[in-house]
């Protein structure tokens, strides 16, 4: 089982497997091949030493991948949230950022329905 910047990818085609790392999607793991010469249509086991070193170092050198990029989009966040924005506010009250409505669906962001209850009549 091959091992890429802290993941091990399954015995999947190189384009497909690379999509198991984290900020690499199907575009970008087509662009990888590209620039290293691995065929994408081989499979993970099948590459040799060579091959998986240079996808590790291209992965390295060019690609914000896993935890650093999780710790970016963290602190992206968080700097929205200390110097206030609107974007900021409505990730601090767990609401859709991106200008969604609110009134049905989003039950994504705001969690399972909480039921009010109506005052009853005397």
């Amino acid at each position: 089982m091959a091992r890429i910047a802290g993941v091990d990818l399954p015995n999947k085609h190189v384009c497909i497997a690379l999509t198991y790392i984290y900020g690499i999607g199907r575009s970008a793991a087509r662009k990888i091949c590209e620039e290293t010469k691995v065929n994408p249509s081989a499979m993970i086991n099948d590459l040799s030493q060579d091959d998986l070193t240079k996808l590790r170092e291209f992965i390295d050198k060019e690609y914000k991948v896993e935890g650093r990029l999780r710790s970016e989009i963290g602190l992206n966040i968080k700097r929205l949230m200390d110097i206030g924005c609107y974007r900021g506010l409505r990730h601090r009250k767990g609401l859709p950022v991106r200008g969604q409505r609110t009134r049905t669906n989003s039950r994504t962001r705001k969690g399972k329905k909480k039921t009010v209850a109506n005052k009853k009549k005397a």
